[in-house]
């Protein structure tokens, strides 16, 4: 466009017009204005959405933890580093618990390598080998926890060293990108062909090749649809950064093409659909069960020692919020009785493990001759682990079935006691006692059974999975008022189910409790083999093979490890399901908004390239001229890029079920009416100038028929706007932009025909309110006709067309 504009400014300084020259490379530099606000207002969505998006350190800062962006790491920050995170920097261990680290990005080697700690400040070396005592930026924690000091940033890592292979991205296009690519090559051939057409023309027929060459630059800048590619990239930076302030960060931008395709949201439990604030509800000794959160600030002594045992196996400075729930009980029922032990010393901690699903610390106790043993963990596990009998087993299978089918999370605890000496090397080699149960309860987020509504309401069907037991689940499967909350399935039942058997049970099945992350692909798998388009969400290092494979990956920010965010497409910063379906609805709105975009780009080039065409043919004078052009350009650019854009969702948006995943963007469905519409203005536009030819004279007749495309232009504004509803209630939803375009066009319009020498420029003749009338008139034609499109049989009629 911008070459255009130069080329029929040359050729008019050519032809002598100095005023026309000028008035057009005049218009190149506002064109260039409007393109750098537009684009500067993208970029600042971008770069917002970056620093949401940088990886993320828990640093130790004034005796506070606290979770900055990455590459704000500086040299002699303390790093807590944990399984699932990514390194931020080159550093040195002081601190560590079963620490391994994945370094193959650096050394190619696909085993994890073990860390361990020193106290010296040494000088880092290369990655690769065992035992080393550093940590390298870039690598990812896949095992244990430590405490390092960084020593290198940015540059200086090794990661950095060999950073500039990764200066050279090829990122892929998106379908959007594909579908635009192909119309704007249709559109630019289209012109292409015509504009030579009316070159050889006029050129053969009246031997006037200068005229010849500019009507055919005029019709390729009328043909040309350069907003396509700027629309489509304005739309999705701003609509990331629209769905960031919902607290959604979107790392891919094909997610937001996808979300209102989503028809199935199979979301965590534990903090999505729940608080994530664990407290103890309940406590169960000897078939008693005690409701803790109703006592006192003393618990029955039966009970003492359910609780002590509890805090004794959990981190004196705990974390996890089922450790921080025991803590706050102990400190508020315990506090004063000697059963909270803050002088003993920790010997040993026997960590959980995939296969013992169960935490052991020896403590030693004050009078020297014994080790006191504490264990907390999955009730089965502890069961095991003190050996009890079938008779045993089952009185505590009853007590988590009991607890359970209140909705609450069940641990078991035990203790033991041992003589000093050698320490056992596994868990299990402790003679244990069982001593009860703790009810856990994670309360349900307030709005999440709106939310699971207005996801029905929108035929997306929510799938909850949950590492909890089925009875937890089902509690609150009905709290949340999920469908179908009776039925359920294991982790162990859909281990055994074959491919085939387990997607036909995904069709009805909404509820998947004690699984493991690892099962949540075959999960994702089985549900595409339906035609589902699946979001999932996940927030360990285990997560990621479901979270890349699921066409919507969600992480959680809140907790989710670094591996899982990068994985996802999504990224939830408030770990809230609400925050999902407000994305969904969202996404809705950018698809509905981007399609209304399209229509009306379409429609409104119609007109344009009709009356650049037609009076050629027909052997009339021109019509339009390239500043003609350029006038309507400055609409059409901010019409499309920011009025429709800011339009807010219908209010179906939610109450319809998903798109199709390989519905294309500007189908039939939609191309019917935006070419119904075009031609209407054209036709109104074209009997106007020709009327006006004969009235009047060729200026005059130029005035009306632009000032009819003019108005015509807002009213098709006005009508895609409101697709399909009618324009009447789009006029009662603010759209600030749409103001200031509609008073800008007018304002600008309105000067083109009164102040004599923009009017010479423009090529008018001075027009009477009268006749200003009859283009009102014409325009408010052309609106009445587009809107009967709207009207349900002759709608109806139009989409099996576009079929």
């Amino acid at each position: 466009m911008f070459l255009l504009l130069i080329a029929c400014g040359a050729l008019y300084l050519i032809l002598g017009d100095l005023e026309e020259a000028l008035m057009l490379l005049g218009f190149v530099f506002v064109v260039v204005g409007i393109t750098f606000f537009q684009e500067r207002k993208t970029e600042r969505a971008l770069e917002a959405l970056r620093d949401l998006s940088s990886p993320r350190a828990l640093v130790i800062r004034e005796g506070e933890k606290k979770r900055i962006p990455g590459r704000e790491v500086v040299t002699g920050d303390v790093v807590l580093l944990s399984e699932g995170d990514r390194v931020p920097a080159d550093a040195v261990v002081r601190a560590s618990t079963n620490l391994s680290a994945d370094e193959s990005l650096l050394t190619g080697e696909s085993v994890p390598v073990r860390k361990t700690e020193t106290g010296d400040v040494a000088a880092i070396c290369r990655p690769g080998g065992e035992d080393l005592p550093f940590v390298y930026s870039g690598t990812m924690i896949v095992q244990g926890q430590g405490i390092a000091e960084v020593l290198r940033t940015g540059v200086q890592t090794e990661i950095g060293k060999i950073g500039k292979a990764l200066l050279t991205l090829d990122i892929e296009n998106t379908p959007l990108q594909k579908q635009t690519g192909k119309l704007v090559k249709v559109f630019a051939l289209a012109g292409a062909a015509l504009c030579i057409a009316v070159l050889v023309m006029l050129g053969l027929t009246k031997g006037d090749w200068l005229n010849g060459l500019l009507a055919g630059l005029t019709l390729g800048m009328a043909m040309l649809p350069e907003e396509f590619p700027v629309v489509l990239t304005i739309f999705l930076a701003l609509g990331a950064w629209r769905i960031s302030r919902h607290r959604v960060l979107t790392r891919r931008i094909p997610a937001i093409e996808t979300l209102g395709s989503a028809s199935v949201l199979c979301v965590d439990k534990t903090g999505t659909l729940t608080m994530n604030r664990m407290s103890v509800h309940d406590l169960y000794v000897d078939g008693e069960v005690l409701v803790a959160e109703e006592r006192g600030a003393v618990l029955p002594e039966k009970f003492h020692a359910v609780v002590e045992y509890a805090i004794l196996a959990s981190p004196t400075d705990p974390f996890d919020p089922m450790e921080k729930a025991m803590k706050d009980l102990g400190n508020r029922m315990l506090g004063q009785t000697e059963h909270l032990h803050r002088d003993w010393t920790l010997l040993k901690e026997y960590p959980l493990t995939r296969q013992q699903l169960a935490m052991t610390r020896v403590w030693s106790s004050p009078d020297g001759n014994h080790h006191v043993v504490a264990s907390k963990g999955a009730p089965e596990v502890m069961a095991d682990l003190c050996h009890l009998s079938a008779a045993g087993r089952k009185a505590i299978t009853e007590g988590v079935d009991l607890l359970a089918s209140r909705g609450r999370r069940v641990l078991g605890i035990a203790r033991a006691s041992i003589r000093q000496g050698e320490l056992p090397p596994v868990q299990h080699d402790f003679e244990f006692e069982f001593v009860g149960l703790l009810g856990l309860m994670d309360p349900v987020r307030p709005e999440v059974a709106d939310a699971v509504e207005e996801c029905y309401k929108a035929g997306i069907r929510v799938i909850m999975i949950t590492g909890d037991y089925p009875g937890t689940a089902k509690s609150i499967a009905q709290e949340i008022r999920l469908r179908n909350p009776g039925e359920c399935i294991t982790g162990s039942e859909l281990q055994e189910m074959k491919d085939a058997e387990l997607a036909e049970r995904v069709r009805t099945v909404s509820i998947f409790a004690r699984m493991v992350p690892e099962q949540k692909l075959r999960l994702v798998e089985a549900l595409k083999s339906n035609g589902e388009v699946v979001a999932m969400t996940g927030d360990g290092v285990n997560d990621a093979p479901a979270l890349k494979s699921a066409h919507i990956g969600i992480a959680m920010g809140g907790r989710g490890t670094d591996v899982a965010r990068e994985s996802a497409s999504l990224v939830l910063l408030d770990d809230d399901f609400g925050s999902i379906v407000r994305a969904v609805r969202m996404g809705r709105r950018i698809y509905d908004n981007l399609k209304k975009a399209m229509m009306f780009i379409f429609s409104v080039h119609i007109p344009i390239a009709g009356m650049s065409l037609l009076p050629i043919i027909f052997n009339w004078p021109f019509a339009l001229l390239p500043v003609h052009i350029v006038f309507l350009e400055l609409i059409i650019d901010p019409a499309c890029s920011l009025v429709f854009e800011a339009e807010r969702e219908g209010r179906d948006v939610m109450n319809r079920p998903p798109r199709r995943l390989d519905e294309p963007l500007f189908g039939m469905r939609n191309l019917v009416p935006s070419l119904l519409q075009g031609l209407t203005v054209l036709l109104v536009v074209l009997g106007i100038y020709a009327w006006a030819l004969s009235a009047f004279n060729e200026l005059a007749a130029r005035a009306l028929s632009f000032t009819t495309l003019i108005l015509s232009n807002i009213g098709l504004i006005l009508t895609n706007r409101a697709w399909p509803r009618s324009v009447l209630s789009t006029l009662r939803v603010a759209n600030p932009p749409f103001f200031w375009v509609t008073a800008g066009a007018l304002a600008f319009l309105t000067l083109a025909l009164t102040i004599p020498a923009i009017r010479e420029v423009f090529r008018f003749a001075p027009v009477l309110i009268p006749e200003i009338a009859i283009c009102v008139s014409g325009a408010l034609l052309s609106i009445l006709i587009s809107e009967s499109l709207k009207v349900s049989p002759l709608r109806e009629l139009l989409e099996r067309m576009g079929r």
